[in-house]
C-alpha cells in the first residue's frame, strides 16, 4: 500500500529543498521527522509538514499503522518562476528570479498489511436552502424593526425634487458656468 501527498508552489528553490529531501529519503517516518528537527535549513518546515500530512492520510483514510511506514520516494520538481527586476545604476535593471517548487512524497508499508481499500465515508444528504427557516423548527428568526426607517416629513411630501443630473444636451450633465458666447465657441470648437 502506497500513500502519496503533494505540496505545490512552495516559495523556495528546488535546489535548496533537495538538500533537505535527500537526507530523509528511505527512512522510517518517525526517523525522518526526527532528523528534520535538527537540520538548519528553512526547507525542513514544508518537508516535515508534507510528511505529517501523508502520515495523517495513511492513518485516517487507510487505517495504517504509523510505525509501519517509511519514505519510499520523495521528489522535488521546479515550479513557477516569477520574474522581477532590480533597478541598477545608469538606468539599467537586472532580473530577479523568484523560484518555487513542488514536493511529492510517497510513503509505503515496511510489512504489507494487506489492506487495499480506502475507508468509506458516509455522505449526508444535501440540505435544501430554498425554504426559509421557521421558529417551529427551533431556529431563531431575526425580525426586522420597521419603526427606525426614516420617513418623509410633511414638507418633503409631494415636493418636486430638482435633479441637476442629465439636464444638459444629449442627456449629459450640464457644465457649470454656462456658455461663454462667441468666445467660448472660438476656443472650444470641438466640444460645442
Amino acid at each position: 500500500m502506497e500513500i502519496t501527498a503533494k505540496a505545490k508552489h512552495i516559495h523556495m528553490s528546488a535546489r535548496k529543498v533537495r538538500l533537505v529531501v535527500d537526507v530523509v529519503r528511505g527512512n522510517k517516518v518517525d526517523q525522518a521527522l526526527a532528523q528534520l528537527q535538527f537540520i538548519n535549513k528553512l526547507a525542513t518546515k514544508p518537508v516535515a509538514k508534507l510528511i505529517n500530512s501523508a502520515i495523517a492520510n495513511a492513518e485516517h483514510n487507510f487505517n495504517l499503522d504509523r510505525t509501519n511506514l517509511f519514505v519510499k520516494t520523495i521528489r522535488v520538481d521546479e515550479g513557477v518562476t516569477m520574474k522581477r527586476w532590480m533597478p541598477k545604476a545608469h538606468g539599467r535593471a537586472t532580473p530577479i528570479r523568484k523560484r518555487s517548487s513542488h514536493i511529492i512524497v510517497t510513503l509505503a508499508e515496511i510489512k504489507d498489511s494487506g489492506s487495499l481499500k480506502a475507508r468509506e465515508q458516509k455522505i449526508e444528504a444535501p440540505i435544501k436552502l430554498g425554504t426559509k427557516p421557521t421558529e417551529e423548527e427551533g431556529v431563531k428568526v431575526k425580525k426586522t424593526d420597521k419603526s427606525n426607517v426614516p420617513t418623509e416629513t410633511a414638507d418633503e411630501k409631494g415636493a418636486k425634487v430638482n435633479d441637476p443630473r442629465y439636464t444638459g444636451r444629449s442627456g449629459h450633465a450640464k457644465v457649470e458656468g454656462g456658455s461663454k458666447g462667441f468666445v467660448g465657441k472660438m476656443f472650444q470648437r470641438k466640444s460645442g
